[in-house]
């Protein structure tokens, strides 16, 4: 760090004030000794987080809830009065409805002091939001969009002494995409200040919420309670937690005994309501139906992306929550809507896992529909019901035997299996005295493994033959499983004690209550941990992000509350684990030590791929403006601007999935296209002091993230395309010092048997693995460089994101599960073992996109001249009818930034066109197989080509990169043909062309489908109705030859014919004006005498006037 150099260049944000010195010595002092501090007490602060209105920014402490989903015009002004700055006031910049605020709290310290001490170290919370992609792939598009921000510090508003800082938090925008309802905020810091862990928080949308008529925020289904009673959790038994995995804004939690009540959350469980339902609760027992016991418990409750089912006895409910970025708002709820109503519903089962575009569930019935299963299917928020099997109940079919083939059938006994890990069923076994009761079953789509449990648990990797896992007792009953997903489960039990199960293994860990639990809880409470009591009831568990939480019910003096905390189960296991102690000789001594119950001491992962390429993530970088504020301190107009710019980056990227692709292969390209010339002007004003609103907007700081990587560890999930592979190496070394190890001949043999990796993936006939191993004697270790790739046989073609096949690798270190630990700051790790999901299929973010660039380039070159229309448009130029009209397209990831040729085949069809945009149809299948196909014998081809591959059925072209063109035809029966000019323009006509690789191209996984509009002008008139132009152009121009011939003929006789008829008209006029002036007027003879003088002179003169005429 440089502080106050001679000749320090500008800067946008510290100000030139005499004696800055003073400060930059202060703040080295300042950094220098708190980092000895920062050290000590990193591991006791955590971040705090949420929700703020808009117009409540820097107000006194409020939380408000995710209601409103749309944006809202509350900037408009701010960006009309700026000036200066690298914006086009002409453009809609818009606000979303709430901020972030953020701020972090330590253990016995007074948090407000940290907060204005790490500002001024210069500490700013990082900010990355990831947005889930919607269920519903054929409504939204599937893309996994992350943004990176800063939060800007922000006072408190309020009066505040001059020697105290007013309260200090940092506030960011809480965006708002379409499609996407639960979005994970990480909270991380710059590397300044205090040392605080990364923390990921969940702020989801909440549809169940509305604002009565004096604004106040109330719920849909339900009342809220204000009051949460000890007595609701201490006389109810733990239950699971049902939920669409990834999908699920809110959660629900039911089962509390006799009370018509759930927990409600929308921040998985980091806050909660208790909400009583308002259902009607009347049922009556029927002979199909008895009523055994009636009970006013939510005995089943399940949440998917918009809609909750609960159970009540026998009857099933569902309500609908208010979301308008999935859907409609009219396929919302008003109230709880009873389904099933003549049935007698005994279960309801979650579908954990979303498919097809839809989420589904299940409902076991009973009574006179015992066998049948009605499988519910929601989609946008729209449930539907059907009954399987049908027409006939799996009860009947099963004594038959005729149409259904067993795949398995559980014996009565549990095995004997003593002294085992595990027991393979082949029919041989021992069975004990003990009856098998089975009390569910679980199928895990990612690794194909089936379990089924109750007081025993088989596991099955082909759902035909099965393992018994004898480390679970068969005096315990399994009540309810979770899994992650990850290759981590557990299991509760009904007496409430919890189980670990590590996938593609065999052992079963107690983790509470155990040894290891024991230790751990007494340790928390000597820390006077406030998640922990010396009285609790178990709640619920569940995973999140891999890892396992408790939902527990404190029940201590003046700490009654429901908590969600951690279950370590890395450090559960250690703390249980019990180093075997051996005797080793050195000489005549005897020393006692420990032997290592993990095969290898260290284990990493080296030449790791790229993360963001692997996941398929888009992500965008864009930080607040930088501020002129002495203290770098924003206001609620600097914030509101961030506001607007952070909108208009969305807007930016939904705009940019066009049909036509930009030059550029960057959706902000088009936001600083004429303003970067100027860069360097608006940073002389912001360094001058001279910009709009005392801010600076950095034009290079907001663009999108094209290679962006963990520093450890694989990916949550993989996307591979057809034929794609990733790699990565497994470096494990082993126990000792390597100068013990002898380099005899068997030395690599011997670190290869006590460190063997296993590597497996879930299906076989789809992925190969290969692992290539390298011994390092000198260092005592291995390399394990693992391969994966696809076969390029389980996926057909799907639009991106759709459908993909759910697969998996695991990775697993023999002998190191429950046995091997990585401790760090923050913790302790399992190590040994690795799950990663794969989807294969097309990956999300790879578009197909007309590049009109180099196609008018091309046919410039192709034609020798490129015409475009009288009034071009930029969006969308002309190509003349009579050229050759060759199109390219472009391959383009929006994730890696790649963009090229699209070198594979496709189909091109017009299934669309009119005269204009506003009279565009869609064509019926059997116009475009007339328009299109070279078979067509009615004349009604639009367009044709000299490229001779078509499909196998002859009835379309099969094109390419390098085919010769495209000629136009407008044949007599076609939609373009005879297009009546309506100007002296020649006329257009517009072609809605589709372009698809479905069939025809084997390369990719993908089918790149594209629909754009192609304007064509310059179309020529048909044949009859250019015969009929010509002839009456002919007639016309004959008539008008006709007329003037005739009327240069007799135009002189029409000339003397009318002087004629002038002078006779004259001496008419003369002779009648004589004779009546000397009849009435003789006794003025002399004035009479004297006009008839000039009368008679009058006409001669005339007379030979027109003589001369008819003379010349």
């Amino acid at each position: 760090m440089v502080c106050c150099p001679a000749m320090s260049p500008v800067s946008p944000v510290w100000p030139r004030k005499p004696k800055l010195w003073a400060f930059c010595v202060l703040l080295l002092v300042l950094l220098l000794s708190w980092k000895s501090w920062a050290v000590e007490h990193f591991q006791h602060c955590h971040w705090l987080v949420v929700l703020n209105n808009f117009d409540k920014v820097g107000s006194l402490p409020t939380k408000a809830r995710f209601l409103d989903q749309e944006p809202i015009d509350t900037v408009t002004e701010v960006f009309q009065n700026l000036a200066d700055l690298p914006i086009d006031p002409q453009e809609k910049y818009m606000s979303f409805p709430y901020y972030l605020k953020v701020s972090f709290s330590c253990m016995e310290q007074d948090d407000e002091e940290l907060v204005r001490k790490s500002h001024l170290m210069g500490m700013r919370p990082l900010i990355l939001i990831s947005y889930r992609h919607p269920v519903n792939f054929y409504r939204w598009e599937t893309e996994n969009l992350q943004i990176q921000m800063e939060a800007a510090p922000l006072r408190t508003s309020g009066f505040c002494s001059a020697e105290v800082m007013c309260t200090l938090n940092w506030y960011a925008p809480m965006p708002i995409k379409n499609g996407s309802v639960v979005m994970s905020v990480d909270i991380s810091s710059n590397g300044l200040g205090v040392f605080i862990p990364r923390e990921r928080f969940y702020i989801n949308i909440n549809g169940f919420l509305k604002k009565d008529t004096s604004g106040k925020t109330i719920f849909t289904m339900g009342y809220e309670s204000s009051m949460v009673k000890s007595a609701l959790f201490s006389r109810s038994k733990s239950r699971p937690l049902w939920y669409t995995v990834n999908h699920s804004p809110v959660l629900i939690l039911g089962g509390i005994e006799n009370e018509k009540v759930i927990l409600l959350s929308d921040t998985n469980f980091q806050d909660y309501s208790l909400i009583e339902l308002s259902i009607d609760s009347c049922w009556v027992g029927s002979y199909y139906c008895p009523m055994l016991q009636f009970s006013a418990t939510i005995h089943d409750a399940i949440s998917t992306e918009s809609t909750l089912f609960i159970r009540q006895n026998q009857l099933v409910y569902y309500f609908t929550g208010r979301y308008t970025t999935l859907f409609d708002k009219s396929h919302s709820s008003s109230s709880w809507v009873r389904v099933l109503a003549n049935e007698c519903i005994k279960k309801l089962c979650p579908v954990f896992v979303s498919g097809n575009g839809s989420e589904y569930i299940l409902a076991l019935t009973t009574g006179k529909h015992e066998g049948y299963i009605h499988f519910g299917t929601i989609t946008d928020g729209l449930v539907t019901f059907q009954m399987v099997p049908d027409g006939w109940s799996i009860c009947d079919r099963i004594p038959e035997n005729q149409t259904l083939s067993i795949l398995y059938t559980l014996s009565r006994f549990i095995p004997e299996g003593h002294d085992l890990e595990f027991l393979v069923l082949d029919g041989t076994e021992t069975y004990t005295n003990t009856l098998m009761i089975p009390k569910g079953l679980f199928f895990n789509t990612f690794n194909n493994m089936l379990y089924i449990w109750g007081n025993f648990i088989l596991q099955s990797y082909n759902r035909l033959h099965f393992i018994y896992l004898a480390d679970f007792p068969k005096d315990s009953t399994i009540k309810y499983m979770v899994n992650s997903y990850q290759g981590d489960m557990a299991f509760v039990t009904e007496t409430d004690e919890i189980w670990y199960f590590l996938e593609g293994g065999y052992d079963v860990y107690r983790l509470v209550p155990s040894r290891g639990w024991s230790i751990f809880f007494n340790l928390q409470k000597m820390q006077q941990s406030s998640l922990y009591a010396d009285q609790e009831f178990l709640v619920s568990i569940f995973y999140e992000d891999g890892e396992l939480y408790q939902l527990v019910y404190l029940h201590a003096t003046g700490n009654k509350r429901l908590v969600k905390r951690i279950l370590p189960v890395a450090q559960v296991l250690l703390f249980e684990q019990n180093n075997p102690q051996i005797l080793l000789k050195d000489g005549n001594r005897r020393m006692l030590a420990f032997s290592h119950m993990c095969p290898f001491k260290v284990m990493r992962l080296r030449d790791l791929p790229k993360t963001q390429h692997l996941s398929r993530q888009e992500i965008y970088h864009a930080p607040p403006p930088l501020v002129s504020e002495s203290q770098g301190f924003h206001n609620n107009r600097t914030l509101a601007v961030y506001q607007g710019l952070i909108y208009y980056l969305l807007w930016l990227h939904s705009k940019y999935d066009k049909p036509y692709a930009d030059p550029v292969h960057d959706p902000t390209w088009r936001w600083w296209e004429h303003k970067t010339q100027f860069k360097d002007y608006y940073f002389y004003l912001s360094s001058n002091w001279l910009a709009a609103e005392g801010m600076y907007i950095d034009m290079s700081s907001y663009k999108k993230l094209y290679n962006v990587s963990k520093e450890h560890g694989l990916p949550e999930i993989v996307f591979l395309d057809k034929g794609n592979s990733f790699s990565f190496t497994v470096f494990l070394s082993a126990h000792g010092d390597t100068s013990e190890f002898s380099a005899n001949a068997v030395s690599g043999y011997q670190i290869d048997k006590n460190m063997a990796v296993a590597v497996a993936v879930a299906d076989p006939e789809c992925l190969e693995a290969s692992v290539n191993q390298e011994v390092l004697i000198n260092r005592k270790a291995v390399l394990y460089k693992i391969t994966v790739k696809d076969k390029k046989v389980c996926y057909d073609q799907g639009l991106s994101g759709y459908n993909l096949k759910k697969t998996s690798l695991m990775v697993k270190v023999l002998g190191s599960s429950g046995r091997c630990f990585q401790t760090t700051y923050l913790g302790a790790n399992m190590q040994g073992h690795l799950m990663v999901p794969v989807l294969i299929g097309c990956p999300p973010g790879k578009r197909l996109a007309f590049d009109i660039t180099y196609t008018i380039m091309y046919s410039r070159d192709l034609n020798k001249h490129y015409f475009d229309c009288a009034m071009s448009n930029l969006e969308m130029p002309c190509f003349l009818y009579r050229d050759l009209f060759q199109p390219f397209f472009l391959i383009q990831d929006m994730v890696t930034g790649a963009s090229g040729s699209f070198l594979g085949s496709y189909l091109l069809l017009v299934v669309g066109g009119g005269p204009t945009l506003d009279t565009i149809r869609d064509y019926t299948e059997e116009e475009i197989y007339h328009y299109n196909s070279p078979l067509d014998k009615t004349n009604s081809r639009i367009w044709t080509t000299k490229v001779e591959t078509t499909t196998p059925d002859k009835k379309f072209y099969i094109m390419n990169y390098q085919s010769p063109g495209i000629e136009w035809l407008c044949l007599e029966n076609s939609p373009c043909h005879d297009i009546i000019p309506q100007s002296i323009f020649a006329p257009d006509f517009f072609l809605k062309l589709l372009v698809s690789n479905r069939g025809v191209d084997t390369s990719t996984y993908c089918d790149y489908k594209l629909i754009f509009v192609l304007h064509i002008h310059g179309l020529p008139l048909s044949g009859k109705r250019s015969l009929f132009i010509v002839i009456v152009s002919s007639s016309l121009l004959l008539g008008l030859v006709v007329f003037y011939i005739l009327f240069c003929l007799i135009w002189p006789h029409i000339v003397e014919a009318w002087a004629s008829l002038r002078w006779k008209i004259n001496n008419i006029m003369a002779s009648d004006s004589y004779y009546t002036y000397a009849t009435s007027n003789a006794g003025f003879s002399i004035h009479s005498q004297s006009g008839s003088e000039e009368s008679s002179r009058a006409p001669s003169k005339a007379g030979s006037k027109e003589d001369n005429v008819a003379r010349k």
